[in-house]
């Protein structure tokens, strides 16, 4: 089996990159899997433009012609599409035991706990913008912060791969850090799709050769790329070994998985 998988698109969001992926959904061969990964909608209870409507009807009008899956996330959490064509929703899904794939947001404890930073941080990069700052995706300027983000990104990453073990899959995929990274952790198999908010864009390319992470070509011409694991020059992350998941995102991480 063949499949594409791509996440955070965040229809809706001004920064959506909407000509490429629109380019990009054209590009998708008929005969793979297409596998949204969560975050497809930006703000499910907001009327889309004609535009990003335009984007929905594609999706839609592929599923006709193809398996076509949406994994929920933190921000379509609320969307449930009806009379979508074929879409099939749901809140995991997986490839065999090669490969689990789910948003990421089930295995984030750092962002419940710090709501009201966040909530500060959006009104402050608000006001930035609004006084002339470069217009850009909140996650976008959020990885200026580097040490928070570093943290975000390896509560995520250790409690996927937490996830895979115990369910005994080869790999996880996970959106919800806007943070495309490939990389080895406690023998999983660790890779973030990362966002089309902003460039370059990803997605996963599946095969039974294997599976690889590529950045969206402009010609939106999709290959698998034989290339090494993204952003790591070692094939291990420099993370501490998986050692504790909480309890509430340890029951969480069965429930995906299953």
């Amino acid at each position: 089996m063949n499949a594409i998988i791509i996440s955070d698109l965040h229809i809706g969001s001004q920064y959506l990159q909407s000509r490429i992926l629109g380019d990009f959904l054209e590009a998708i061969p008929k005969d793979h899997e297409f596998i949204m990964n969560g975050d497809i909608i930006d703000q499910p209870y907001l009327k889309m433009t004609k535009s990003d409507q335009r984007i929905l009807d594609r999706i839609e009008q592929i599923s006709l012609d193809q398996k076509v899956v949406w994994i929920q996330g933190n921000h379509d959490n609320g969307y449930t599409p009806t009379g979508f064509g074929k879409v099939k929703v749901t809140r995991s899904y997986s490839i065999g035991k090669r490969l689990l794939i789910t948003h990421g947001d089930d295995f984030d404890e750092i962002m419940p706990r710090n709501r009201a930073f966040i909530r500060a941080f959006k009104l402050m990069h608000a006001l930035r913008v609004k006084l002339g700052a470069k217009p850009v995706h909140v996650a976008e300027y959020a990885k200026k912060w580097k040490s928070f983000y570093n943290v975000l990104r390896k509560n995520i990453a250790l409690n996927a791969v937490s996830c895979a073990i115990e369910n005994g899959f080869e790999a996880v995929t996970c959106g919800h850090t806007h943070y495309p990274e490939d990389m080895v952790v406690d023998g999983i198999r660790y890779i973030n799709t990362g966002a089309w908010t902003e460039l370059p864009a990803h997605y996963l390319y599946v095969t039974a050769d294997g599976i690889t992470l590529n950045t969206v070509d402009p010609s939106c011409v999709i290959t698998s790329q034989k290339s090494p694991l993204l952003n790591q020059k070692a094939t291990t992350m420099p993370f501490q070994p998986v050692s504790s998941v909480s309890a509430e995102t340890g029951r969480r991480a069965r429930e995906i998985a299953t």
